[in-house]
């Protein structure tokens, strides 16, 4: 009884990750088929055994703070004040009419394209990458915090207002609960951002970071080293997606989330 349940639950964990392991299974294929130099396309089992590696010595975890360092604080600053603008935009229609425009210009613009200016004023260190990430997540955070601010019933406002409830009040108990699906649905986009700027930021100028680390071993020719920065990279997004997600239906627990992008 207790081996079919463990084979039904195995069963289900398959079925929900097929797509990943079908696409493990297709890069294994190709690897042992020889239609590609292995130094070029190594095996999972190459990979694997790099990572191993790189996990024994720390090399990983020690790369991988100076990463997440720099995806935590830019995205807990680019959370806050995309949260804050949105609301004030939302809000107070002066804000509206100055932000509205620069934003409708600034969002197709690549910020990327200004980091040498941003290295040139705050240097090779933190800083630089950090301003990045905060400008590529504002956006998003702001925008999904502004249009779900728009978004709120009236008749919620209204009826709060007619049982006497403060503005302040009506602000807390309605304004910001109605608003939260919307705000987590902007932080749930900008946190994958984050830590793709900053990988790309370290693979541009740094001397540590997972991204430093994938440009090291391209440039050494050890594709199974990078390709393990890579499946390392692919596993605190996916850690990171759920624990956001967890949180998400943790504080919005009146609204369970159906779509799910890390696949619980």
């Amino acid at each position: 009884m207790a081996s079919g349940a463990w084979r039904a639950a195995a069963w289900g964990w398959a079925r929900r990750r097929y797509s990943v392991l079908l696409a493990l299974a297709l890069w294994e294929g190709i690897a042992r088929s020889g239609a590609v130099n292995p130094r070029l396309f190594p095996g999972l089992g190459a990979i694997a055994d790099q990572l191993w590696i790189m996990l024994r010595t720390q090399v990983a975890f020690r790369h991988a703070w100076a990463t997440l360092f720099r995806v935590f604080v830019g995205f807990a600053v680019a959370g806050v004040l995309g949260v804050l603008l949105g609301f004030l935009m939302a809000r107070v229609r002066l804000f509206a009419r100055l932000l509205e425009p620069a934003f409708s210009f600034g969002y197709p613009v690549p910020r990327v394209a200004l980091y040498p200016v941003f290295i040139f004023l705050f240097g090779l260190g933190h800083l630089s990458k950090i301003v990045l990430i905060v400008l590529e997540c504002v956006y998003p955070v702001a925008i999904s915090t502004y249009y779900a601010n728009r978004a709120v019933n009236p008749t919620f406002i209204w009826s709060a207002q007619n049982m006497g409830a403060s503005r302040s009040r009506v602000f807390l108990r309605v304004i910001v609960p109605a608003t939260a699906p919307g705000i987590f649905a902007g932080l749930r986009i900008a946190l994958p951002i984050a830590l793709i700027i900053a990988v790309v930021c370290e693979m541009i100028s740094a001397t540590e970071g997972l991204g430093w680390l994938i440009a090291y071993a391209s440039a050494s020719l050890s594709r199974s080293q990078v390709f393990a920065g890579v499946a390392i990279i692919a596993a605190i997004g996916f850690a990171l997606d759920r624990l956001l997600a967890a949180a998400r239906n943790r504080i919005v627990f009146w609204e369970e989330e159906r779509v799910s992008i890390g696949l619980s």
